[in-house]
């Protein structure tokens, strides 16, 4: 499959983790990598690297692309890039980096082809792949995290010794350039709003997701109403689903606090909900889809039991940062969106709800309507701030609301400020914990991205947690 390669040029697309993995993959297969990217800096890098760069000035020339023999993506370039959007016009083949490392695996250019085990969703994708990890760990099985949880599959493949099995995190952007990717078993987790921007749409970014329903085993979340109805469309040979409830035949599900299989067996009990991480409802359903992907290939229920007992969350998903006189402090900054913070505040029975950042026209409306009767107070910041205010006021106006925008204490007449973002997040952690008493939750669950006033979800989650580990008792319960 990738003879076609060899003594050729192969345009890489986007300097960033993906591309630099994609180096030597291609030198081995006797290709010619030539890097382009939006950015100075970035080819400046490859080119101190020995690499030939051109610039995407270069290559809007006529004719510029026909020297390549194929385009190879990093995902976050949208299909109406205009260096892509040529390749197809010329006839070129694009791929994204996870489809190029799938004909690598199946060419056996680093060993025996891999099992791939595949996650996707709109949220849980990280913790779901961490557990699947974990199961396989504690089943002695050879095995890699990787793909959109940080390690790229080509680095995983050109271990040594390698892997028999990958759990593979995979985003909408990977599945939508991986046309040709069949895992082992696929599990589409939940969808909800989320890059539409760049798919185009609800439909367009579900159909993306339901690229890991091709293979042999494909696992769908029955809880969530649009993951549900891509069972009827599912490709895979046979497709199971999970759920937060009694299953049926064919089902993985919870009765009397016990995860149960009757997917892959009559009936097994593969653990107890308590010992499961994160807590609650969301981290239960990632241990269902985890249980499933594993007992796929067979894996023993107490193997699954082992590995979920053994696994921990992740930082900044629904992590525990401290009690302080009676009262949790819960950093989720992964909860970018929607359909992740009604997940977390769900969990907890009183929040105190500290929110905001950017909302990438999302609707917030029906997140605030389902939660409202958990919420004690919120805390807003960020530019969207004000779009939850107004949620907030017409779904739960009992609720009391301080919204501090990008700017600090002294900005409340002027809300977007420019501070330091770690004052404003110190600032609502005081606002917060003022609203708190005695077995409520201070949960950062931001429901929108970082990048309006934070490096990063990390970054935003960090703040957070220096900012609790700040507070004293005499915060607690002290309006600000």
């Amino acid at each position: 499959m990738l003879e076609f390669l060899r003594g050729r040029d192969v345009l890489v697309a986007g300097w960033g983790v993906s591309g630099r993995s994609l180096i030597e993959p291609l030198h081995d297969i006797g290709a010619r990598p030539i890097v382009t990217d939006n950015g100075e800096k970035a080819l400046a890098e490859a080119a101190e690297l020995g690499l030939a760069t051109a610039t995407c000035a270069e290559l809007a020339e006529p004719g510029a692309l026909q020297r390549f023999a194929l385009v190879i993506t990093s995902p976050g370039w949208r299909p109406d890039s205009p260096v892509l959007a040529s390749a197809v016009t010329e006839g070129i083949p694009v791929w994204g980096d996870v489809e190029f490392a799938w004909w690598v695996d199946q060419a056996r250019i680093y060993g025996p082809v891999r099992k791939w085990l595949v996650v996707t969703g709109t949220n849980g994708k990280t913790t779901t792949t961490q557990m699947t990890h974990s199961i396989l760990r504690a089943a002695g099985i050879p095995s890699v995290a990787c793909g959109n949880i940080g390690l790229p599959i080509l680095d995983a493949l050109r271990r040594n010794p390698g892997p028999q099995v990958l759990a593979v995190e995979l985003s909408s952007f990977q599945l939508h350039w991986a046309p040709s990717v069949r895992p082992e078993a696929g599990v589409v987790l939940n969808v909800a709003e989320d890059h539409l921007d760049w798919h185009g749409g609800l439909d367009a970014y579900a159909a993306a997701k339901a690229r890991a329903l091709t293979g042999r085993v494909g696992v769908v979340g029955l809880d969530d109403q649009v993951a549900a109805a891509l069972a009827r469309k599912s490709k895979a040979r046979r497709t199971v689903g999970f759920r937060i409830g009694v299953p049926a035949d064919g089902e993985l599900g919870v009765v009397d606090g016990k995860l149960l299989d009757r997917a892959f067996t009559k009936a097994a009990i593969l653990a107890e909900t308590g010992d499961i991480s994160p807590q609650g409802p969301a981290g239960v359903a990632d241990a269902l889809a985890a249980a499933a992907l594993t007992r796929s290939i067979d894996v023993a229920p107490q193997f699954v039991k082992e590995g979920l007992q053994e696994h921990k969350v992740g930082p900044h998903r629904a992590a525990f940062v401290r009690e302080l006189s009676g009262v949790e402090f819960v950093d989720d900054s992964k909860a970018t969106n929607p359909h992740a913070a009604r997940s977390s505040i769900m969990a907890h029975q009183n929040v105190i709800w500290v929110a905001g950042g950017q909302l990438k026209g999302a609707n917030v409306e029906d997140l605030v309507e389902e939660v409202r009767e958990h919420l004690v107070a919120a805390v807003l910041l960020g530019v969207d701030a004000p779009v939850i205010a107004a949620a907030l006021a017409r779904h739960a106006p009992d609720v009391p609301v301080v919204a501090l925008g990008s700017g600090d204490d002294r900005g409340m007449g002027d809300p977007f400020t420019e501070i330091e973002p770690e004052a404003v997040m110190a600032r609502a952690v005081r606002v917060a914990a003022g609203f708190a008493t005695r077995g409520d939750t201070v949960l950062l669950a931001p429901a929108a991205a970082s990048l309006d006033m934070f490096a990063d979800y990390t970054h935003r989650g960090r703040s957070f947690a220096a900012a609790v580990q700040a507070l004293d008792e005499k915060d607690i319960g002290s309006p600000q």
